[in-house]
């Protein structure tokens, strides 16, 4: 029994994987280690089985130079916008790092094995309630949908607009701290008063030893101020997964 394969098709499936694998690399929470790397490559070869369609007519080089550097291209495409959605994604967590360092909690700073990286306690719990959110409310499918429209916008052996995607990167560093700052601001004035006014009860009347309950009181405060702040991050969540898309489709030449 003989089993023959076209190879052309074959080469556009497995470039189409690159992109998606590179996009799977970098994109949280698939990124982390609790997502194996079997279980990676498997998603990237289904999701290129998807878009097996939107890639007849890409041009597939014949050369063994010309095929490598159009490896290194959807390798790269797809980190750049893995990059991208990262980052816009990340901010929930900075926000959660904010907190923690005018909340007193940074001093409590742990490593992750999982990321690989330190993490301080409202900067991972603003991360996994971030990752949370986006499965509940369907994010990461328009996510992932968005990424494979790419290959309608960009095939495989086009080359991407590396003008255009400095600016997508730095409007998306913006949009990082603006987020991140946003989420945590209110937070950040509400415990920078409090801890004026402990410093303040420390002058007026130090018999009252303000600095034994200034701790307590401070984490009481930022537990409450988290969980009032709870319903604002489904609208954030939302419109990060809004401008990731957006940043894609730049990236893939296909605008906003």
């Amino acid at each position: 029994m003989t089993i023959t394969i076209a190879g052309e098709p074959a080469l556009a499936f497995l470039l189409a994987s690159l992109r998606i694998g590179a996009w799977f690399a970098v994109v949280p929470p698939f990124s982390s280690r609790a997502v194996p790397m079997m279980a990676k490559v498997i998603l990237s070869l289904a999701l290129s089985f998807v878009v097996a369609g939107s890639l007849s007519g890409s041009e597939i080089p014949a050369s063994e130079g010309a095929l490598l550097v159009t490896a290194l291209t959807q390798t790269a495409i797809g980190l750049a916008m893995g990059f991208v959605t990262m980052l816009l994604f990340t901010a929930v967590t900075a926000a959660g790092g904010l907190i923690d360092v005018f909340g007193g909690f940074s001093l409590a700073q742990g490593f992750d094995p999982l990321g690989m990286n330190s993490s301080t306690v409202f900067g991972k719990f603003h991360q996994m309630l971030a990752v949370v959110l986006l499965f509940v409310s369907g994010g990461h499918l328009l996510v992932i949908g968005g990424l494979l429209r790419t290959f309608e916008m960009l095939p495989i052996g086009d080359s991407p607009d590396i003008e255009g995607s400095y600016g997508v990167v730095a409007r998306a560093f913006g949009v990082f701290f603006v987020t991140a700052v946003q989420i945590a601001l209110p937070m950040i004035a509400v415990l920078f008063v409090a801890d004026l006014g402990l410093a303040l009860m420390t002058k007026v009347a130090p018999q009252l030893q303000a600095i034994n309950v200034m701790f307590p009181a401070k984490i009481g405060l930022t537990l409450l101020l988290v969980g009032l702040s709870f319903p604002v991050l489904p609208e954030a969540i939302d419109r990060l997964t809004e401008l990731a898309l957006e940043a894609i489709g730049t990236i893939a030449g296909g605008g906003g």
